[in-house]
């Protein structure tokens, strides 16, 4: 039997692994872009409970520029969020000279708010 064999009605080579003629498949060139933190949950919560969207992305080829575009526009999202709260409830840099400890814990709760809307709208979404 021969090694590699190529089917004319389909145009794939396969290649022979024990008994069988697998189709030698290879996935598309992907290019590197850089996913951050936001990307990186994305793709965790892809894998786990949306595995045929997170295959057809991987398959296709473009499973790493959509979690670059995500992370992009969730780092967007989470800095204007903070800024806006931050501006809304008054805390200033005259605040964080006065009162250190008040500061960091309204800024902590600003962050927090502002990382649950945006894991609830784009990267759990």
């Amino acid at each position: 039997m021969e090694k590699h064999i190529y089917d004319e009605k389909n145009g794939l080579w396969y290649e022979l692994q024990g008994d069988y003629y697998l189709p030698c498949l290879t996935l598309p060139e992907q290019q590197d872009v850089e996913i951050g933190v936001w990307g990186e949950r994305r793709r965790r919560f892809l894998r786990q409970h949306h595995r045929v969207l997170y295959y057809n992305l991987m398959t296709t080829g473009t499973l790493f520029s959509h979690l670059a575009e995500i992370n992009q526009q969730a780092e967007e999202m989470f800095f204007r969020m903070v800024n806006e709260l931050s501006e809304k409830e008054g805390i200033t840099e005259k605040l964080k000279a006065e009162n250190q400890i008040l500061w960091v814990q309204r800024m902590n709760n600003i962050r927090n708010r502002a990382m649950e809307t945006v894991n609830s709208e784009l990267i759990y979404a």
